[in-house]
């Protein structure tokens, strides 16, 4: 039976629908800070000095007039800093609450950022290019600036609400769920998440909020100090993905743990990041091994490493320039970030080798970079492209198709999702004569492939193997069946990539051309003072 015409004009108006975690999985986002990604118009653009840490003035229009940015690198979904009421007073030990983790009345919006009426501007105008919003939220605490705070000013008043005053004792679960984090010039006086009263207000609270903004997903702040057994119904209120914060190291059961149905739909992937930074940093030990190690225990101990939250950078971290010297580091880190299993996540400027040190270094303006289109910004747009092309022309089906390692080395691993081979390496940007790396693969002698960075064609050699050689730099290799990539746009029959001519090649060997001499140039212009 048909609808009327009025009914359908209706429906067409109604907000986009709550995004499953199946929804998500296809997606990628760019993360930022909302005070720091965007001025508004006629704003001093040389104002900002993350070290002061406090206000810079960005907001959430300021976001929406720059979304080209982001969109034009492939990204479908931003994940952006709370947007409820923090902290408001005198200047605190540890500056101002410009990055919105410190939560006071979470019933009202952050007028630092904006009025509601900008947050649905954005939450609007991201929908109409079909991509998602990810809101940041802050559960387990509030902040204040003594132990003895007046709780008055919060959205849950009573005292009896939260856990008495204690430091954490790390390593002691129970201590890490009730006590306060921060310290006592800082403190986060922590909510008591199993009374029934706390419960049932922050249901209520997110329910309104996601339906209020048409919030798209939820990544969840320090979800590790809330017990689990909050989160299923939590979430369940919040009708969204969910992701979590749960910070961690290699050690991937203490944080798959948190994935599931007796927990949330996702976590940060931190074993994963925690291993690309021991194979890739340089300096670094270059352990490839337990690389290796963390892609086969994650098959094993998370419920769906698909929905991961894959990253090599955020606000609590230092920058992956503070960390490695050279910058195929990160180019040849990021291919896995997007290539195998798991949603992959940019921090700002990431894509513009910002290499700031831990907190509040690493929370930089990103207008200083004028918004220009690095190496490492073409790099993550040819990894959207392919990854959203996939999506697109294979539904779930690329996304579920589980990550295999096809070879490991001391100078690097090949990985294949899917059809797609990708061969990364450790070795930095300085060529290496004599280093190779052998990768055996399905496909059968004179398979005519594409290496996709160079769109260089090339045929697989015999028994299935390509070699991948350094004579030129340690760039990353991406492999895809030639014929697999009609329709996607990328490497056309002419052999060009983004209006530049790049020679073929029918060797069964990878010619690696990149523009060596734009890494060397990035290399020797990077702040060394950045990691002293």
């Amino acid at each position: 039976m048909l609808l009327p015409v009025y009914l359908l004009i209706l429906t067409s108006l109604q907000p986009i629908s709550a995004a499953t975690a199946e929804q998500w999985r296809g997606r990628s986002i760019y993360q930022l800070i909302t005070d720091r990604f965007a001025l508004p118009s006629g704003a001093d653009l040389n104002a900002c000095d993350p070290g002061k840490q406090t206000w810079c003035g960005g907001t959430w229009n300021s976001i929406l007039e720059n979304l080209d940015y982001i969109q034009n690198a492939g990204f479908t979904a931003i994940w952006i800093s709370p947007v409820n009421q923090n902290y408001e007073g005198p200047r605190s030990a540890y500056g101002d609450a410009y990055h919105g983790y410190w939560s006071a009345d979470i019933s009202k919006s952050n007028d630092r950022f904006g009025t509601p009426k900008d947050l649905k501007a954005l939450s609007a105008e991201l929908h109409r290019r079909d991509m998602y919003l990810m809101v940041d939220v802050v559960v387990n605490n509030v902040m204040a600036t003594s132990t003895a705070p007046d709780f008055s000013k919060y959205f849950f008043m009573d005292k009896s609400l939260y856990h008495p005053y204690c430091r954490i004792v790390w390593g002691n679960e129970t201590s890490e769920q009730e006590c306060w984090m921060g310290d006592e010039k800082v403190p986060l006086p922590d909510l008591d998440t199993r009374n029934p009263t706390v419960i049932e207000q922050y249901g209520e609270w997110i329910q309104n909020l996601v339906k209020e903004y048409s919030i798209d997903g939820l990544r969840i702040d320090a979800a590790k100090h809330v017990q689990m057994d909050f989160w299923p119904k939590f979430c369940a209120k919040a009708g969204v993905f969910c992701m979590g914060e749960v910070f961690g190291g290699l050690d991937v059961e203490a944080v798959a743990q948190y994935q599931g149905p007796q927990a949330l739909d996702s976590v940060l992937n931190f074993p994963l990041y925690s291993a690309l930074v021991e194979a890739f940093a340089i300096p670094g030990p270059q352990n490839v091994t337990a690389l290796a190690q963390v892609f086969d225990e994650s098959k094993k101990k998370f419920t769906d490493t698909g929905l991961l939250g894959n990253f090599l950078e955020n606000q609590d971290l230092p920058r992956w320039h503070n960390q490695s010297v050279d910058p195929q580091s990160l180019y040849n880190a990021m291919v896995l970030n997007f290539l195998t299993d798991g949603i992959p996540i940019v921090y700002y400027g990431q894509e513009q080798s910002f290499s700031g040190s831990n907190d509040p270094y690493n929370r930089e303006a990103l207008w200083t970079s004028n918004y220009e289109k690095t190496t490492a910004y073409e790099l993550i747009s040819t990894l959207n492209q392919l990854r959203n092309f996939m999506v697109n022309s294979t539904g779930t089906g690329w996304l579920k198709q589980a990550t295999a390692i096809l070879t490991t080395s001391p100078y690097g691993i090949a990985v294949m999702k899917g059809e797609i081979i990708s061969v990364v390496t450790n070795i930095g940007s300085p060529p290496q004569n004599g280093i190779h790396i052998a990768v055996p693969t399905p496909y059968a002698s004179s398979t005519a492939t594409t290496n996709i960075l160079t769109c260089k064609q090339w045929a697989v050699g015999a028994g299935g193997m390509v070699d991948v050689e350094y004579t030129k730099g340690g760039v990353p290799v991406i492999l895809v069946p030639t014929t697999r990539l009609k329709g996607s746009g990328i490497c056309d029959a002419s052999g060009t990539k983004n209006g530049s001519a790049v020679a073929s090649s029918d060797s069964p060997r990878v010619s690696i051309n990149l523009p060596l001499i734009s890494f060397m140039l990035a290399f020797l212009t990077f702040d060394m003072r950045a990691i002293l």
